[in-house]
């Protein structure tokens, strides 16, 4: 019986171990990511894992443009659309985090996760698109790390530079191409909005951007962009 114990105890504590050093490993890369610019992440790896196996020549559409290359309308319809409090908060919505959970807890299941710029950003860098509490959780402890670390540009300029826009498309400069044949910085003020309406379900939209919830949201986003607060 002590014997098991020990084992058991021993099985804990290198367990506890193993998690501390991931947890130092996110942490090292997030310092890194201060002024070095990822060249992929967890979902860019997912995505294109998806695309290789329907055909294994494929390949992403990817390149990295700085914040002041980004059209400032594109930098307020986003943070419209996924987080209007974006410069004011510290990585966590309240207000958003509590009907969330009354989502949740109505339909008996993780179907809503009131997540943030910079938790979305933590899930896109380093985790999976799955949903379940401790995913949630380790999310959580990213956008710690995150906003404790950087500014606010950083993250704005980091999102935008990564997130999906398409099958392939990560990063606003190649959504603006693929879409308008232009540029991320030359986005005009609706290029910019219907850009950001695509962003919860950017795979499906890219072929349904003619769908009603995507006109409806692409209005939405386009009558409170002008309002929307974003880095300098």
């Amino acid at each position: 019986m002590r014997t098991a114990l020990r084992w058991l105890g021993k099985g804990i504590v290198a367990a506890i171990a193993l998690v501390l050093l991931y947890q130092l490993w996110i942490f090292a890369h997030v310092l890194w990511w201060i002024d070095h610019n990822p060249t992929s992440t967890a979902f860019m790896q997912a995505g294109l894992a998806r695309q290789q196996d329907k055909n294994p020549d494929a390949g992403l559409r990817h390149q990295w443009v700085p914040y002041e290359r980004i059209s400032i309308h594109l930098k307020r319809a986003i943070v419209a659309a996924e987080d209007a409090k974006f410069i004011e908060h510290e990585g966590f919505d309240v207000e958003g985090i509590q009907k969330a959970v009354e989502k949740n807890l109505k339909k008996g299941r993780l179907v809503a996760g009131g997540s943030t710029i910079s938790q979305q950003l933590a899930k896109n860098l380093f985790l999976s698109g799955e949903r379940s509490f401790i995913r949630k959780g380790q999310e959580a402890v990213i956008t710690l790390m995150i906003e404790a670390t950087w500014s606010k540009r950083r993250i704005l300029e980091v999102y935008l530079n990564v997130i999906e826009w398409g099958n392939g498309i990560y990063g606003a400069e190649a959504a603006a191409r693929r879409y308008y044949k232009t540029s991320a910085a030359n986005l005009n003020r609706d290029q910019a909005a219907r850009m950001a309406a695509m962003v919860p379900n950017p795979r499906w939209y890219e072929n349904h951007r003619s769908s009603r919830a995507y006109q409806r949201r692409v209005a939405a986003i386009s009558r409170y962009m002008g309002y929307a607060q974003v880095p300098r």
